[in-house]
């Protein structure tokens, strides 16, 4: 993570570090079972490492947190001190101002991975789940929705968490469009430039289906048995 984090050009837009030299102090997390495991809080712990702890707590891919954070304030490539106090865009209504007790970097990223745990644990609770769903194209009620198929779970989250689709002038690139949204599109855009297609391996037919979460159901103590293998640490699993 550390060496990612070098690697990736980084200009500040203040005086602000970049990802691979920021620290903060983070605060214990009790665990919340079905969601995050403990957190042990520590003194100027640093970025890359608060990711991977945040990712190991709540059983979410670290690099879902990496284009989280540049998705919602270019975090990794043009950080600022508004970015780091907004990181995930947690507490952040489209029609509202931020919430300022969800501010700062670790605050941030801890609650927007209990979030997506969040999701999945409930998932027939949250509007946007697997199978097809009607997802708008902007907050703006007159720029209408459409149809989406989604096929897992972890699509579901990312509808749930930023629930916009992109228009066809966005995917094109067209600008002045009232009704673009990108979030999700750039969040796709920039999961393949830096770590490639997630979808190029799948779990073969051999795999049980539970392993994608469907729905957010979880796997029974028999799927790992009959894998042979122990079931591993994450909530969720």
């Amino acid at each position: 993570m550390q060496a990612f984090l070098e690697a990736i050009p980084c200009a500040p837009k203040d005086d602000s570090p970049c990802l691979a030299d920021y620290r903060q102090d983070t605060t214990a997390q009790p665990a919340d079972p079905g969601r995050c495991d403990a957190y042990d809080g520590a003194r100027r712990e640093p970025a890359s490492r608060i990711v991977v702890e945040v990712a190991r707590a709540c059983g979410i891919s670290p690099r879902v947190l990496l284009v989280l954070v540049q998705k919602e304030q270019s975090l990794v490539t043009r950080p600022s001190a508004y970015g780091y106090e907004r990181a995930t865009g947690y507490g952040c209504p489209d029609t509202a101002d931020c919430d300022a007790k969800y501010f700062g970097f670790f605050n941030q990223l801890y609650n927007a991975a209990w979030q997506f745990r969040e999701y999945t644990l409930h998932s027939d609770e949250w509007r946007h789940h697997v199978g097809v769903v009607d997802v708008a194209y902007s907050p703006r009620s007159d720029c209408g929705a459409a149809a989406v198929r989604i096929r897992n779970q972890a699509t579901a989250n990312l509808y749930n968490y930023t629930p916009y689709q992109p228009s066809a002038a966005a995917i094109a690139g067209a600008a002045g469009d009232p009704c673009a949204s990108h979030g999700n599109l750039n969040f796709s855009r920039l999961y393949d430039d830096w770590f490639g297609d997630p979808t190029r391996t799948r779990f073969g037919d051999e795999w049980p289906e539970c392993l994608s979460s469907p729905g957010g159901i979880r796997c029974p103590d028999s799927v790992w048995s009959s894998l042979d293998m122990p079931r591993p640490a994450y909530p969720g699993y």
